[in-house]
């Protein structure tokens, strides 16, 4: 398993280093620092003192990759691919253009990403876990094919519709919660149970079909006939065998997303108002912070590959066959 873990890690070093190369190229070679100054100072009348005066004070002014000019180590460190980019593996994000620290931020804002993100995915995977046992255990029956028309309806439904019609009668309709906003302590639940809610709600729809897609498939498999022929009830054979068995299809899309839970919800907390680092991402994207969106890039890419090794782990626990050498 060492062994194992050490080859992942590996492997994921050249990944990381590409996006970042990658990323790196799309905001400073297609966009050069240039453009990145007109964009903050204004398209219109900017002088090139005015940009150059720009570029010096967030350290654009540097070459790219190669600063021939410096001596030593300095010509790879004393440049803007080392500076902006290069340090991020050490977790040094550098400053937003308002002058605050990103990694701080990133920090501050990661609980509230979290309280609204870790229930949503926790009682989505309860609920649409149990939905989509319920139709197959009533599979091609009426309560099997309504329930997969109305998963239909609701996939086919944008989560954006959930958000306002969730705000609009819940909130302003019915004044249950606040409309948006975030607040600390025992008063957070009142701005978090309905994002949470329309969260679940919204995910429903496909979350079920695609579960009950892979108990379908267990459960006319061999092994099932061979279980039902020594005469287990049918809820045995569901719980204790089937889903067991389908847990490993159900893990690779579920470890995966755990490390993404960091990230927030850019729609939700956007439209919430809630200050976690889905709106830090979207109010950097507006506000042209580029410096904050490069941070996101990076970390959303690490997040990923931790993810994929924790599916690949997760494997191990669920199927004693699989065993890494």
């Amino acid at each position: 398993m060492l062994a194992y873990l050490v080859r992942r890690l590996l492997y994921a070093l050249p990944i990381l280093i590409g996006v970042n190369l990658v990323t790196f190229a799309l905001f400073f070679v297609v966009n050069s620092p240039d453009d990145m100054a007109r964009m903050q100072l204004g398209v219109k009348r900017v002088t090139p003192e005015a940009i150059a005066r720009w570029k010096a004070e967030r350290g654009y002014d540097k070459p790219l990759f190669i600063n021939e000019a410096a001596n030593g180590t300095a010509v790879f460190t004393d440049t803007i691919f080392f500076s902006k980019s290069a340090r991020m593996f050490a977790g040094d994000f550098g400053r937003a253009e308002d002058g605050r620290d990103i990694a701080r931020e990133i920090v501050s804002r990661m609980g509230p990403s979290l309280a609204i993100a870790l229930p949503t995915f926790l009682l989505g995977l309860l609920v649409t876990i149990s939905l989509a046992l319920l139709l197959t255990f009533f599979r091609a029956s009426y309560l099997d094919f309504w329930g997969v028309v109305l998963c239909v309806a609701m996939m086919s439904i944008s989560g954006l519709f959930y958000i306002i019609g969730g705000q609009y009668l819940v909130s302003k309709v019915w004044r249950l919660v606040p409309i948006s906003g975030y607040g600390g302590g025992l008063d957070a639940w009142k701005f978090l149970i309905l994002p949470v809610v329309i969260g679940v709600v919204s995910g429903i729809g496909s979350s079920t079909r695609w579960y009950r897609t892979i108990f379908l498939e267990e459960i006319a498999r061999d092994y099932v006939r061979t279980a039902r022929a020594k005469g287990l009830s049918e809820l045995t054979v569901l719980f204790r065998h089937v889903l067991r068995n389908a847990l490993i299809p159900i893990l690779t899309g579920v470890v995966v997303v755990i490390p993404l839970l960091f990230m927030g919800s850019l729609l939700t907390e956007s439209f919430f108002g809630v200050p976690g680092l889905g709106s830090y991402t979207i109010d950097a994207i507006n506000a042209q912070d580029f410096a904050v969106v490069r941070a996101m890039v990076f970390i959303g890419s690490v997040l990923y590959i931790v993810g994929l090794i924790l599916t690949d782990i997760s494997y191990t626990f669920v199927d004693p066959r699989i065993r890494f050498h």
